[in-house]
């Protein structure tokens, strides 16, 4: 079964910490969570890049007196959750049915990410891919078509760029197998 994911994360060069995490499978089902680490989301608050772009599609806002609040009245909010229950899901999520394989946009980063809600690499679940398929690969080496944009998905949105990698590979799939795109 293979599975699209996309994460949103900080990076200083030294660590990269998750913000939020989609993912959706083959059969369509999909996960979505947003880190309820205050830490990380204020050092993303206070990121140019990620407080202009992803920033805006998380369930925070500006609050009197402070940098952020959580934002209860978001259609998000309700996907706020530690680390440890993201690690639990996500691996659950993963291993519902055998043999999974991963996939992701420019996934050397993401693949990190990902392995890091469970430490280090010895504590990597027993049955979870230890790589992640890049579709970017996947494009060169079917010649770097220009690859359609899903309708409708707010980018840099971890579930909704997840879709997008979803969409992308079944339509390269599709054009390989020469089927209408």
């Amino acid at each position: 079964m293979r599975i699209y994911y996309d994460t949103e994360f900080i990076e200083d060069g030294e660590t990269i910490d998750l913000i939020s995490i989609g993912m959706i499978r083959e059969d369509g089902s999909t996960y979505y969570a947003v880190t309820g680490d205050g830490g990380t989301i204020c050092r993303a608050w206070e990121h140019p890049w990620l407080s202009e772009n992803v920033i805006p599609s998380l369930p925070v806002k500006r609050g009197p007196g402070a940098w952020w609040v959580w934002d209860k009245a978001h259609p998000d909010f309700g996907y706020v959750k530690p680390r440890e229950d993201i690690a639990g899901e996500v691996r659950d999520f993963i291993l519902r049915y055998p043999d999974p394989e991963l996939w992701a946009d420019y996934c050397a980063y993401d693949h990190v990410v990902l392995s890091q809600l469970w430490g280090c690499m010895i504590d990597h679940p027993e049955g979870v891919p230890m790589f992640t398929n890049d579709l970017r690969q996947a494009v060169a080496l079917a010649g770097n078509p220009a690859l359609p944009s899903l309708p409708g998905v707010t980018e840099h949105n971890a579930l909704d760029d997840a879709r997008e990698v979803r969409y992308r590979h079944q339509w390269l799939v599709r054009k390989r197998l020469g089927q209408p795109s």
